[in-house]
C-alpha cells in the first residue's frame, strides 16, 4: 500500500486548525470563569444623571428637571429670521452673454447674476443690492436693483 503524501501546504492548514481549536476552547474557559453567578438585577441596573450621563448610582431627585412635552420641538427647527436683502458689487458683467458676478459685502461669496434679474443695465464695479436664490448649479442673485448714490 502506497504512503499517503502530506504536503508543506496540508500541514500549515491543519495547523491553523488546530489553532482555531485551541483559541476557541480557550475564549470559552474564559467566558466561564468571568461569569459571576448570583448577580442581581439591582446590580446590572444603570441610571442616567442630570447631565444626561450612565451612572450605577441613583440620581438626586432635587435636581430632577421638568420639562413640557410641548416644548420639545421634533423636525428641524424655523430659520431665524433675516434680512434677505443683500449688498454687494459687480466684479465681472459680459454684456454680450448677459451674464455677471456679484460679490457679497459681507462674507465676499460670489454669486452668479444673469442680465434679467435686473431691470437696469448691469456694469462692473456698479453697487447693487439683490435678494440670494437657489439656482441649478448654485447660489443665484434674484431681483437685482442698483443703488442710488
Amino acid at each position: 500500500m502506497a504512503k499517503s503524501k502530506e504536503t508543506f501546504g496540508k500541514k500549515e492548514i491543519e495547523k491553523k486548525k488546530q489553532k482555531k481549536r485551541k483559541d476557541k476552547a480557550e475564549r470559552k474557559e474564559m467566558r466561564k470563569a468571568d461569569k459571576e453567578p448570583g448577580k442581581s438585577l439591582e446590580d446590572m441596573i444603570m441610571y442616567v444623571d442630570e447631565n444626561g450621563n450612565l451612572t450605577s448610582v441613583k440620581p438626586d431627585p432635587t435636581k430632577r428637571v421638568k420639562i413640557n412635552a410641548e416644548d420639545i420641538e421634533l423636525g428641524v427647527p424655523n430659520r431665524p429670521a433675516h434680512d434677505p436683502l443683500r449688498k454687494g458689487r459687480i466684479t465681472f458683467f459680459d454684456d454680450a452673454k448677459g451674464y455677471g458676478f456679484i460679490t457679497d459685502r459681507d462674507n465676499d461669496e460670489r454669486i452668479f447674476v444673469h442680465a434679467t434679474a435686473a431691470e437696469e443695465v448691469l456694469r462692473i464695479n456698479d453697487k447693487v443690492t439683490f435678494e440670494k436664490g437657489r439656482g441649478p448649479k448654485g447660489p443665484i442673485a434674484v431681483n437685482v436693483q442698483k443703488v442710488k448714490l
